[in-house]
């Protein structure tokens, strides 16, 4: 089948690059995109740059931790706008990011809460064929597991490395696709995971990607298990984030 995203024309520039619609200011080395809106509203930054979006004006928040600065932005829902936003990071100067965000478990063993480093993640979205040659699944930067895995042990937090399971339709999964993840390594879902990888790569920076076990499709029915309101759980997750973004 002639599928569009097939069509292979990376070597080619593209006809709008992010500098062009950036302000004219520079960012921190090191970012984290943290998906939950709680925990970046909480801030207290030292300053605050606006990005331009049909959503309105975007904030990117710098924080100081340890005498070290840290851009920080909740990048939206999904693939597509969470790329644009990566993308527009890079041109502001971050060179090393970690993101944050929940995850659908697909197996019974991830309950509520437990921490998901990304080793890898099987590409059933549209933009990491943008950035990278067709292919099934892309494996996560090795310094980045590392040093995600590396801040979650100094810190005793139990948690997996494994494959997710990467979809833009999240009203689209069928008990038989999850089986099929499920057989393919995948124990969790989400939106953004193997786009935001293929970014990183193509960009050549460093990404490393924490998620928090949320909802749950591994039963019969799909379970919410409360996982928006987690607050300290999520919390305690960017903040180990952080943690790692800095030693990227």
């Amino acid at each position: 089948m002639d599928l569009p995203l097939l069509e292979d024309d990376l070597d080619q520039p593209a006809l709008l690059n992010p500098d062009r619609v950036v302000p004219r200011r520079e960012l921190p080395e090191r970012a984290v995109l943290c998906f939950f809106p709680e925990v970046v509203a909480a801030l207290e930054p030292v300053e605050t740059v606006r990005l331009s979006s049909e959503l309105g004006p975007w904030p990117v928040h710098v924080v100081e931790r340890g005498g070290e600065r840290l851009a920080v932005i909740q990048p939206g829902v999904g693939a597509p706008l969470s790329v644009i936003f990566f993308e527009e990071l890079i041109a502001l100067g971050v060179r090393a990011a970690v993101a944050v965000g929940g995850a659908g478990s697909l197996v019974p063993e991830l309950t509520l809460g437990h921490a998901i480093v990304v080793g890898s993640a099987l590409r059933d979205e549209g933009t990491s064929f943008h950035y990278l040659p067709a292919g099934r699944v892309v494996d996560a930067d090795a310094a980045g597991v590392a040093a995600l895995t590396g801040v979650l042990d100094a810190a005793g937090v139990p948690h997996v490395t494994t494959r997710v399971w990467t979809t833009d339709a999240v009203f689209r999964e069928t008990r038989s696709r999850v089986d099929r993840r499920v057989a393919e390594g995948c124990a969790a879902v989400d939106m953004e995971a193997s786009a935001l990888i293929a970014v990183a790569r193509h960009r050549g920076v460093r990404l490393a990607h924490l998620l928090l076990a949320g909802d749950s499709l591994a039963g019969d029915e799909w379970e919410h298990r409360g996982w928006t309101t987690a607050r300290e759980a999520r919390a305690g997750l960017f903040e180990l984030a952080a943690d790692a973004a800095l030693a990227l």
